[in-house]
């Protein structure tokens, strides 16, 4: 028997976007996973497994957690799956393994809950007001001012968050945000109307022990074209003097949701009269973040998400002085993917590119925002990294000039 702890990781994803989470876990800790079908690629990095066959089923979950339990000594669960925090703490506390609440988890998911925290404990935030009908949202939006983000309440990854610039795009909008809670669940089916944060967008990475929260990181974020607000794209460097600005934003947020330990993505605006919180979640920043972290400062997320989960102090003693640069590749238009390539022998000449990833193969069918979602729309990402930010993101502008994606016209969409 390994004299290392055991771990338990719920649902690690799939290879593209969080491969790199399971394996940096399991190069400090014996791991054993739950997932919903047999495992694949995180056969080399596991020593247990139980399939179930809904992470949602909470008599299946809690299961599957026991034989584990009985099997081996447990020491901590974690996940970095969005749609499975509540679940996830759930069995954590039915195994006498929770680190923070139940219910910390779900004021982080339920993004109305977190509004409420967040008023009640002086963070800046936005307007918002839950709403179950048209009328109801053509109500909050006339109490709160165009232009108004209209969105679910507990839907991550964009999806469903739409601008109504006026009381006209308002009905177009809420539909868009109501067939992505339809589309993509959630904790629960609430959509929110909410005031307008004008200003760049970012995110914090931060680390929480025994309810004190440090920021270690910013990221700064490339959205596509409104009304949608698409992340194309994030850069990140060890350095950046924004980090003293944010945090301590981020950590009243943090607090305000009642966190006790975990890692938490913090998502802000710079807005003309300073830092608002967006949202705060309960777990790794995706498209990579949590990569870019680890690739920028030596810090990985993943391995400290494990070390707060069996209750040890996270060391944060950062070891790298780097920039990163990731690019979302979306496809050009609406169609079938024709082509997604990139120059033969380019990444491994220049030795500073991570990916790309393909998250679409060629023949799929492409289905851009509004009428699909970043599921159907993204055909992979890609990172550089580089001393500085200035030359990540020139590498970064040089990858994609030996990408090609193209795609074929499929007709009406």
């Amino acid at each position: 028997m390994s004299l290392r702890p055991f771990v338990l990781v719920v649902a690690p994803g799939d290879d593209i976007y969080r491969g790199y989470c399971l394996r940096q876990v399991a190069d400090a800790y014996d791991v054993a996973v739950i997932t919903t079908g047999p495992i694949t690629w995180e056969g080399p990095h596991v020593v247990d497994h139980e399939i179930v066959s809904d992470i949602e089923d909470e008599a299946g979950l809690f299961a599957a957690g026991e034989a584990l339990t009985e099997r081996l000594p447990i020491a901590g669960v974690v996940t970095w799956a969005e749609g499975h925090l509540t679940a996830v703490a759930r069995l954590a506390e039915h195994l006498g393994l929770a680190t923070t609440s139940v219910e910390s988890v779900r004021t982080c998911r339920d993004k109305a809950a977190s509004r409420a925290a967040f008023a009640a404990h002086g963070a800046p935030s936005a307007r918002s007001t839950a709403v179950n009908s048209l009328d109801e949202a053509l109500s909050a939006a006339s109490a709160i001012g165009y232009p108004v983000v209209v969105k679910p309440a507990s839907v991550g990854g964009s999806i469903g968050v739409i601008k109504a610039e006026t009381q006209e795009d308002l009905a177009d909008a809420y539909a868009f945000a109501t067939r992505g809670v339809q589309l993509h669940g959630g904790d629960n089916t609430v959509v929110l109307v909410e005031e307008y944060l004008s200003g760049e967008e970012v995110s914090v990475e931060c680390v929480t022990y025994q309810g004190v929260t440090t920021a270690v990181a910013v990221t700064r974020k490339e959205l596509g074209a409104e009304p949608l607000f698409e992340e194309i794209g994030h850069t990140l460097t060890a350095d950046d003097p924004l980090l003293d600005t944010v945090a301590p934003i981020a950590s009243a947020a943090v607090k305000a949701t009642g966190t006790m330990n975990g890692i938490q993505h913090v998502e802000l605006r710079l807005t003309p009269s300073g830092p608002r919180v967006i949202e705060v979640n309960a777990r790794i920043g995706g498209d990579w973040i949590g990569w870019a972290v680890w690739r920028a400062t030596g810090l990985s997320l993943p391995r400290i998400a494990a070390d707060l989960a069996v209750g040890w102090a996270p060391d944060l003693t950062q070891t790298r002085q780097q920039a990163v640069a990731i690019k979302v590749l979306y496809a050009p238009a609406s169609g079938t993917l024709a082509e997604r390539a990139i120059a033969g022998g380019f990444t491994e000449a220049a030795g500073w590119v991570h990916g790309p990833a393909w998250l679409l193969e060629e023949g799929d069918e492409v289905l851009l925002p509004p009428a699909g979602d970043l599921d159907s729309a993204r055909i992979g990402l890609f990172a550089t990294h580089a001393d500085t930010l200035d030359l990540a993101v020139a590498r970064r502008t040089v990858t994609a000039n030996h990408i090609a994606v193209t795609v074929k016209d499929s007709g009406p969409q």
